[in-house]
């Protein structure tokens, strides 16, 4: 049997109407053990995320509210939605091009769906409820005591994780101190916070207790991605049909019975001897289907529904040494490797999604380092055209328009500022005095732009206003001045 891309699963083929509930067994072979010290640096990092901080500013801040964001300290506004849109698209390349590679990696070792599930909530439910068989005996027995116990605290510590986790990234949104407001002050003056943490409570809630697999294997759209990104070349948990197939049970004492039929029955002994040669090594023990958290068997090929978590592998690679079979009959590989033999190497696609990750990821570096410390936003005052001054220039008469001005300081420090226009005969007059840009925060102004009518020769003049900081131009802003045509 050949492996290959996108082959129907168990739950495709053989699974009712009626959902049929999972229960893996537990396994802990090396991987498994990687992955729980890879999960335990992950939620580590997810917890502490929002309440870190670097120069008095959050480390990671996704405040969609106020449209401000900070990732490693640095403070992203909505003039910086370039930004965003390119480290977005880096990142979209990065998935495809390490989904090309590495298969669906991510899925089994860092997604936040299989970390909290099988790192967090399963291994819960094995500590209250049992293994595999004790859990499957006690969902179908009848409501006793025990039972009534057991699943009430099982749903308990689930809510009380699922209120964590909930309260944690609300803080991602709205920041550790809003969020310590909320928990402290009287929940009467915070209901639509607390409904919001409420209702996200639920959903995790849901989506741990009861859907689990579903989200992989329904909802996220990342696994459907397969059958664009993965080629033969790509490397993924995979089961070696050349050295496992055909597969057949393990006879025991099997070198005892053959000694026995050389010295009794010698044509009986070629037939056995010519079956046992032609199996491979897998026992069809099928342990590999029963560890799998989405109920796959992965002997049938790469399927949609397998996250790469590695479980079949340590249940492989124990049942080998059990036999005294070498490791490796479900292993990290690709196809062509499997068939071919041939180790892995780099492919051309391979190379140009390495080429234009580099060059995005440059780009937004680049842009990321020129960036201003201060943006500017200049408007001309709506419904308004021009109007003639009462007083007089060097030039004559003055014809004045009136600007708007937002100034964003994308810095963590305070700093001075000043304006002036770029222009002969120009000069500015703040309405609203504006010295000062503030940290971290945008600024309103208002100011009017006078020029001489000598000076005006078409109905609509382009200026340059400076914005100036520490005797420093640090932005320039293209407007138009609207003014009469002698």
């Amino acid at each position: 049997m050949t492996p290959h891309l996108n082959a129907p699963s168990v739950t495709e083929t053989t699974t009712p109407a009626k959902r049929q509930w999972l229960y893996p067994r537990v396994v802990k072979g090396r991987f498994y053990r990687w992955r729980t010290a890879v999960a335990w640096v992950f939620l580590a990092a997810l917890f502490s995320g929002p309440f870190l901080s670097y120069n008095g500013q959050p480390l990671f801040l996704f405040n969609v509210l106020e449209r401000k964001f900070n990732i490693f300290g640095v403070t992203f506004w909505p003039q910086d939605f370039y930004l965003v849109a390119i480290g977005l698209l880096a990142f979209i390349v990065f998935i495809a091009l390490f989904t090309v590679v590495y298969g669906r990696v991510f899925c089994g070792w860092a997604c936040p769906q299989t970390v909290f599930l099988e790192m967090v909530f399963r291994k819960i439910e094995i500590w209250i409820e049992g293994d595999s068989n004790a859990r499957r005996r006690l969902d179908a027995a009848p409501w006793t005591t025990d039972k009534i116990l057991k699943k009430s605290a099982k749903y308990s510590i689930f809510f009380l994780i699922s209120f964590a986790i909930s309260n944690t990234f609300l803080a991602y949104i709205i920041g550790k101190d809003a969020l310590l407001t909320i928990i402290t002050d009287n929940p009467a003056n915070h209901v639509g916070g607390l409904s919001i943490i409420l209702l996200f409570t639920g959903v995790f809630y849901t989506v741990f207790a009861y859907v689990r697999e579903y989200v992989c294997t329904t909802i996220c759209p990342y696994g459907r991605l397969q059958s664009v990104l993965l080629d033969k070349q790509s490397v993924m948990v995979a089961y070696d049909d050349v050295r496992g197939e055909p597969r057949g049970k393990l006879v025991k004492n099997e070198e005892l019975r053959m000694k026995n039929m050389v010295e009794t029955d010698y044509s009986s002994f070629l037939t056995l001897h010519s079956s046992l040669n032609k199996k491979g090594d897998c026992i069809d023990c099928k342990l590999c289907v029963q560890v799998c958290p989405t109920g796959i068997d992965i002997r049938k090929g790469t399927q949609m529904e397998c996250v790469n978590c590695t479980l079949c592998i340590d249940a492989c690679d124990d049942i080998m040494d059990k036999i005294d079979r070498p490791r490796g009959l479900i292993r990290y590989d690709s196809l062509e490797g499997i068939q071919t033999r041939q180790p892995w190497r780099m492919t051309r696609r391979m190379m140009g999604y390495s080429v234009v990750l580099v060059l995005l990821m440059s780009v937004w570096g680049f842009l990321l380092w020129t960036r201003s410390d201060l943006d500017t936003t200049l408007l001309r005052a709506p419904g308004q055209l021009y109007q003639r001054e009462a007083e007089r220039g060097p030039g004559g008469g003055l014809i004045s328009n009136l600007y708007l001005i937002e100034l964003v300081n994308k810095t963590h420090k305070e700093k001075p500022v000043s304006f002036r226009v770029d222009y002969p005969g120009a000069t500015l007059r703040m309405v609203q005095p504006l010295t000062k840009a503030p940290a971290d925060e945008l600024t309103k102004g208002m100011f009017f732009i006078l020029l001489p009518e000598k000076n005006i020769h078409e109905v609509s003049t382009k200026l340059t206003v400076e914005v100036v900081s520490d005797g420093v131009v640090v932005d320039r802003v293209k407007t138009t001045f609207l003014g009469p045509v002698n």
